[in-house]
Parts: structure tokens; C-alpha cells; sequence
């Protein structure tokens, strides 16, 4: 990936410089390749990215005090990451003092929405959902999950993402482009992604409102379908909508009355709040309308089995007639009506054919045929 290097005031010559900081002490340098989980790491001094060959230089350049104290800017570290395995957050940990519970979480991930506090860190969990085509399905899109794990300290914001979707590169580049945003720190990180996430979540809900729309219109079509097997996915994905959407509105409004937010980002963050409620009120109604197209469906399906039932008894009694008169000439006794006439066999067909007429006008008269 390339990257555009932005030379900020004395950068360089604090890379040179030994901490200012007492009780900050510099990280040991640690290598992190670019093909390892470690999508993006940048510093961000006064809204400008700063790239560094590791992760402990960036940290080391924000944190260096005389570049603090000669530019007076805000300062942070943000590094992404995708799916770490634990040696890798194992690393990052005493860089960043993260708490183990949460190195935990964030590594096995399948965690409920939640805003927990680790000293000065916050981590925040979220869930993402994303649609996938299902190969060989002609029943619309599959909506998957995955998550979001935010570590936001001080001077440093630590994404760990889990699963397809979610992807941030379009959100570091947004940020990227509005420096003044940048400046206000790690929390206009975490707004970023947590905005870049309730927009998914609205965009899912749309694509799920579409298919039931569809449903229905097929259910009620003219037109004979079985779209149980579809409703019944719908109905799942309505569940696992549920499960992202509706435990965040929690967490979402605990971090918008932490201390550490600016007043400007609490703004932002109940806009943000106020999306998650009308998506979260609107995934509350698809029950409501997927439970009365199911049931509508299951009747029409009892209806036309009951109508199949009725035809296939009509014409069984129609074809039970002659079955049952051929039956009893068939027993070969010498005393039987019309038995040795020349006229008898026309005449106990002509009788057959009457009485199926009579049987066949009589159900298609009820409805039966």
C-alpha cells in the first residue's frame, strides 16, 4: 500500500530525541510487517498523518514531550488490524497498556455489544453486518456478521476487526481528508467507525426490507409459490439483526456521556444514536410483518392441499364405480342380470357411463373438479 509521508514541524528530529515524558517510557521497537494482520498504522500530530516504519515509532513520535510542547497539538496512534491471532495482540499490548480481558475478547471475538473501562482505556465492541451472494440461490442476499473491537486511549485508538465487512480503509481515508476532524483525537476515530457501522446497519435493513416486500408480493400473487423455506431465512436474519443492532444502543449512549469525549464529538455521537434508533425500530417491525405473511402463506398452502385432496378423492370415486361393477360381473356366476343377453354388455357399460356423468357433474358442481 503506498503512502503519502507528511513531513510535520521537528518530526524527523524527534525520532532522534530520547523521551521527554517520565512516565511514559518509549516501547521497544516492534516489526510489524504489512502483510501480517496489521492492515494500517500512521501517528496523526495536528491532524496530519506521520508515517513510521513501526508501530513503536509512531508511538514513540506522539508521545516524544518537546514535539507535544513545541507544536501544541493533539497527538494519536491508530492502528488497525484484521483477524490477529494472539501473538500479535500479545505484542501490541504493553505498547498500548491494554488489559488482558480485553486482549482476550478482542482475539476470540463472538462478544455482545459493550463499552467497558481498562484503566484509561475504553474498549468498545461492536458488531457489523454485510450482505453475501449465496451461490446457487435464486432467494436474494445472506446478511453476515462480524465485529468491531475498538481499544481508545489517550493518545492512541486500536481497531481490531473480525469477519468480511466492516472494512475501515474508507474510513481512515475520510478522516484523513478533514485534518481539523483529526485533530480532536482518538474519540473522532471511534465516531468514524461507529458511524461507518450504523450505516451499515441501515443499509442491511433496507436489503431485508426489500426481500420481505418481495415475499409478500409473491405470497399474494395469483400465481402458486412455496416461499416458506425464504421466510423462514428472513426470519433468521431479522434475529441476527436483533442481536447487532438493538444491544448498541447501550454502549452507544454510555460513551457519548463519558468525560473524555469534546463536546463536538457528543454532538456527533447522538446523531449517530438518533440512526441507530429508527434502524432499530424498524428491524422491530419486520416481525410484524413477516409473522402475518407466514401465517397468510401457510394458509394458502393448507388451502391448496385440502383443494389437491379434494380432486384426487373426486376422481378416485369416478374411477371406483366401474371398477367396483366389473368387480362383481367378474365373479362368473350363472344367475347374473343380463348375464347371457346379447344386449347385456352394452347395456352395463351404458350404465357405467351414466352413473361417472352423474358422479363427475355432481363435484364439479361442489367445487371438487
Amino acid at each position: 500500500m503506498a503512502m503519502t509521508r507528511v513531513r510535520p514541524r521537528r518530526a524527523t528530529m524527534a525520532l532522534l530525541k530520547p523521551l521527554a515524558r517520565p512516565n511514559r517510557t518509549a516501547p521497544e521497537p516492534v516489526p510489524q510487517p504489512r502483510t501480517s494482520a496489521v492492515i494500517d498504522w500512521a501517528a496523526y500530530i495536528d491532524g496530519q498523518r506521520v508515517d513510521t516504519e513501526t508501530i513503536a515509532d509512531a508511538v514513540r513520535l506522539v508521545r516524544d514531550g518537546e514535539l507535544a510542547e513545541n507544536d501544541n497539538g493533539m497527538g494519536f496512534v491508530w492502528v488497525g488490524l484484521h483477524e490477529p491471532d494472539a501473538a500479535e495482540l500479545e505484542r501490541l499490548a504493553p505498547v498500548f497498556g491494554l488489559h488482558p480481558l480485553a486482549v482476550e475478547d478482542a482475539i476470540h471475538a463472538h462478544q455482545r455489544p459493550k463499552l467497558e473501562r481498562y484503566d484509561d482505556v475504553q474498549f468498545f465492541v461492536m458488531k457489523t453486518l454485510g450482505l453475501a451472494d449465496r451461490a446457487g440461490q435464486h432467494d436474494g442476499d445472506v446478511v453476515e456478521t462480524g465485529e468491531i473491537m475498538i481499544f481508545c486511549g489517550a493518545d492512541f485508538v486500536v481497531t481490531v476487526r473480525h469477519g468480511r465487512h466492516g472494512d475501515l480503509a474508507r474510513v481512515r481515508r475520510r478522516l484523513e481528508a478533514d485534518p481539523e476532524r483529526l485533530n480532536l483525537g482518538p474519540t473522532a476515530v471511534v465516531h468514524a467507525v461507529v458511524d461507518h457501522v450504523v450505516d451499515g446497519y441501515m443499509c442491511v435493513a433496507e436489503a431485508v426490507q426489500d426481500d420481505i416486500d418481495e415475499v409478500e408480493e409473491a405470497v399474494f400473487s395469483p400465481g402458486r409459490t412455496d416461499e416458506s423455506r425464504r421466510i423462514y431465512r428472513l426470519k433468521r436474519e431479522v434475529i441476527q439483526l436483533k442481536r447487532a443492532v438493538g444491544p448498541l444502543a447501550g454502549p452507544l449512549r454510555n460513551l457519548a456521556g463519558r468525560r473524555f469525549v469534546p463536546p463536538e464529538i457528543k454532538e456527533y455521537l447522538r446523531d449517530v444514536e438518533d440512526h441507530l434508533t429508527r434502524v432499530r425500530d424498524q428491524v422491530e417491525s419486520y416481525d410484524e410483518l413477516l409473522n402475518p405473511i407466514l401465517q397468510a402463506h401457510m394458509t394458502q398452502v393448507t388451502v391448496a392441499d385440502n383443494q389437491d385432496m379434494r380432486r384426487i378423492s373426486a376422481w378416485g370415486a369416478i374411477i371406483m364405480l366401474p371398477t367396483a361393477v366389473t368387480g362383481v360381473y367378474g365373479m362368473n356366476f350363472d344367475n347374473m342380470p343380463a348375464l347371457h343377453t346379447e344386449w347385456g354388455y352394452l347395456a352395463v357399460l351404458a350404465v357405467i357411463a351414466v352413473m361417472c356423468l352423474a358422479l363427475y357433474r355432481g363435484f364439479r358442481k361442489n367445487g371438487w373438479l
